[in-house]
């Protein structure tokens, strides 16, 4: 049995950065935190924070007035910004700098006149968040056909979400350019996404075997999973090690892992280390 590890496996920028962001303000004890939606899309890691006492609110209505509260890299729309400051908050933005930039277009364009189109998961906060910066007024596309329903346009302005996968990007633009007439397009999905997906697709080429490791509610990784299913019929998606299919592993495999942008170091490792004991026990 053979290993084989993505070099762009774990957290990206935007969610290191978010969860640094944390770990400084429990060091400081600055009284109730809370984070505005769970930090990141990984039970793991949520559970970790809200032991150590970090609330999750799931609504404005949650968040005590005068607390700390933490944006999480998936940002939030420009009202919801308004109503938690009005509440006395000090605010911690980590909305993700990639993220930051789809909402600035969207301000800038929907002010001038365009209508905005982002394509991505209507249901993903990101993408609410986003909708927020043009007043609730974009189409939101999350596949060709649905791009092939929409009215023919005067003008519009195409986003998306930071981690759509490149491909349906690409082959949703293709339609969208024959339903608006002065289209803008501006491709927001993060480089970090990128890469890990190109890498995920090289490896699971290479492999027997595909486990991908993060958030079954995760985005990114569920995005990952159908990527490489595409080149690895045996993919695996999987939150923790207590998920690995281990009988359904052959002495014999070469085994790729990934790992979504929300998932820790440890949690991979501790995969690994699973994975290289089978390895062990089956020579």
């Amino acid at each position: 049995m053979k290993i084989m590890v993505a070099n762009s496996a774990g957290y990206c920028f935007g969610v290191k950065r978010a969860i640094e962001s944390i770990d400084k303000l429990l060091e400081q004890r600055i009284g109730w935190i809370c984070t505005y939606g769970p930090i990141i899309h990984n039970p793991q890691v949520v559970e970790h924070y809200e032991n150590m006492g970090v609330k999750v609110a799931n609504s404005i209505d949650d968040i005590p007035p005068g607390s700390n509260v933490i944006i999480r890299t998936h940002g939030i729309s420009s009202k919801e910004y308004r109503l938690i400051q009005q509440k006395g908050c000090k605010v911690f933005d980590k909305t993700c700098p990639f993220v930051k930039k789809v909402q600035r277009i969207v301000m800038e364009y929907h002010q001038k006149g365009y209508t905005i189109i982002i394509v991505g998961d209507p249901q993903h906060p990101e993408v609410k968040g986003v909708n927020g910066w043009c007043e609730g007024t974009a189409i939101i596309l999350d596949s060709v056909e649905r791009a092939r329903e929409i009215p023919c346009l005067e003008k519009g302005c195409v986003v998306s979400q930071t981690t759509m996968a490149y491909e349906k990007w690409e082959n949703i633009n293709q339609v969208l350019r024959t339903k608006i007439k002065d289209m803008v397009a501006f491709n927001t999905i993060c480089d970090a996404t990128y890469q890990r997906q190109k890498e995920a697709e090289d490896l699971a080429k290479r492999v027997d075997v595909m486990i991908v490791i993060g958030g079954l509610n995760s985005s990114n990784t569920k995005k990952l999973a159908d990527l490489c299913r595409k080149h690895c019929e045996r993919t695996y998606h999987i939150e923790s090690k207590e998920q690995l299919p281990l009988n359904k592993l052959e002495k014999s495999d070469i085994i790729g892992i990934t790992a979504g942008a929300s998932t820790p170091d440890w949690i991979i490792n501790s995969i690994v280390d699973e994975l290289e004991k089978q390895a062990k026990g089956r020579d």
